[in-house]
């Protein structure tokens, strides 16, 4: 058997991000309209402070406006709240995120909360997890539809096909169950308290791996031409490099899974690029159902 297709999220991305883009051109034209996006960083987390930068440049990139409301790590919750809730009320502002993670003081739960559904970008509101489950027109979480993005690229019709979803987070994996049984997949979600669980990923022919655990899956868990999906992001210590360096790898044994699956997305390089895309195409599609404008179907 040939190995995997490797499945390159880099340039699939950069593909939405030049279709949100013309798609931003044309409502700019049509209707006088410029979707922004809104970033809130709370305190000087290193990783935070990059991934918001990434943020901007490429909402930017998009044609759209950004704006960071920067704060200070001590600021007090209802300060937050009401930053949010001006926000919800600024019929300028179309998207709102929250960079996580918060200051442990501020409870993160109540701030996404109070977010307006239908502003939530991330798509974490209790009220856009409802709309997702039930069928409903919804701001669905980046990194999973991101995924499905490119298994419906990569196969075409997911109908009928067995998926199973490693991992049960609010933020990837019931999202991507969810996602995957609108696409008449039947879906199974395991996880750490899942008996026999190398044997049921071996029975899937869409694997997602989202538990955050390093090269956890191993390739004679994967059913020969499965399509694997992984979605860990783990920095490791990587010596054949040097002393104290590291490198990231997935929840995926990459070297062993490309030998057995049809396709694979590697870290980096696989489904991390698709999550600030999917962003800019939430900030899009929340900008035009406010202004009761057909949203695009990208």
């Amino acid at each position: 058997m040939s190995e995997a297709h490797i499945i390159d999220g880099k340039a699939f991305a950069a593909g939405l991000r030049a279709r949100v883009g013309a798609e931003v051109a044309r409502i700019k034209a049509a209707h006088g309209l410029t979707p922004t996006l809104t970033v809130i960083l709370v305190g000087e987390d290193p990783a935070s402070q990059v991934y918001v930068r990434n943020k901007g440049t490429q909402t930017k990139e998009a044609g759209m406006n950004s704006v960071t409301h920067r704060l200070d790590a001590d600021t007090p919750e209802a300060e937050l709240l009401t930053l949010i809730e001006s926000l919800n009320a600024d019929p300028a502002c179309n998207g709102i995120l929250v960079q996580l993670p918060l200051p442990n003081h501020i409870d993160e739960s109540k701030v996404l909360a109070t977010i307006n559904p239908d502003k939530d970008v991330d798509g974490f509101h209790v009220i856009n997890v409802g709309r997702l489950w039930t069928g409903q027109t919804a701001l669905v979480p980046c990194t999973p539809y991101g995924c499905i993005l490119m298994l419906k690229d990569y196969l075409g019709s997911l109908s009928g096909k067995r998926a199973l979803v490693l991992g049960r987070s609010n933020i990837v994996g019931k999202p991507m169950a969810a996602l995957l049984l609108a696409e008449s997949c039947t879906v199974s979600i395991a996880h750490s308290r899942t008996e026999d669980l190398a044997q049921r990923c071996s029975e899937a022919d869409i694997l997602v791996a989202a538990v955050g655990r390093p090269e956890m899956v191993k390739g004679d868990w994967i059913k020969p031409g499965a399509v694997v999906i992984d979605v860990g992001i783990n920095r490791v210590p990587a010596p054949e490099k040097g002393e104290g360096k590291t490198k990231l790898v997935g929840d995926v044994d990459f070297a062993e899974a490309k030998a057995v699956a049809g396709a694979i997305t590697p870290v980096p390089g696989g489904v991390g690029p698709m999550t600030i895309a999917c962003l800019l195409r939430n900030t899009l599609v929340a900008a035009c159902l406010q202004n009761d404008i057909d949203a695009p179907d990208i």
